[in-house]
């Protein structure tokens, strides 16, 4: 199981789902504190910012760091579950979880993802380039972009509530 929260909410969501790794996909330099029990190694930081072209001063979206996603996702065990979290656990996060679920349930339809994704969270807003990325790195010929953008975009929020996105 993956579970998707906003920073705020990321100790609480590690303890109530006793998860072993975290996922941080947050803007470089934004302190996040490693809850109790996560080893450095179960824990990968990736420092983007959530924009969907370049922007000067800031760090869009890249293949490398959606090569780092997938990898760590891939190195999961899934013994407990993965918490992925960014800033609000809108966009960056619920991309991130998104594709990690497409690399992980290679045979599910991607618009199936999607629409779980949806399900689980109205407010789900993934970021449009780390699927973009992700579908090419995946080989997915458009369809991770095509199922995301048929969800369209999620409710109007400051921060999303934590919710799971199943990878059956």
């Amino acid at each position: 199981m993956i579970h998707v929260c906003p920073l705020s909410r990321l100790e609480e969501t590690v303890v109530r789902t006793r998860a072993a790794h975290i996922l941080s996909v947050i803007n470089l330099g934004t302190p996040v504190v490693r809850p109790t029990g996560i080893s450095e190694e179960n824990h990968l930081f990736v420092g983007m910012n959530d924009i969907v072209a370049p922007q000067e001063g800031l760090i869009h979206p890249a293949a490398e760091h959606v090569d780092a996603i997938l990898g760590f996702a891939r190195r999961w065990p899934r013994s407990a579950p993965l918490v992925v979290h960014c800033y609000a656990g809108i966009s960056r996060s619920t991309a991130s979880a998104y594709i990690a679920a497409c690399a992980l349930a290679p045979e599910r339809d991607e618009a199936e993802i999607a629409l779980a994704l949806r399900a689980a969270s109205p407010v789900a807003t993934p970021n449009a380039l780390i699927v973009s990325l992700a579908d090419a790195a995946l080989g997915r010929n458009g369809r991770m972009v095509a199922a995301i953008a048929a969800i369209g975009r999620g409710a109007d929020a400051f921060e999303n509530e934590p919710f799971e996105l199943s990878l059956a």
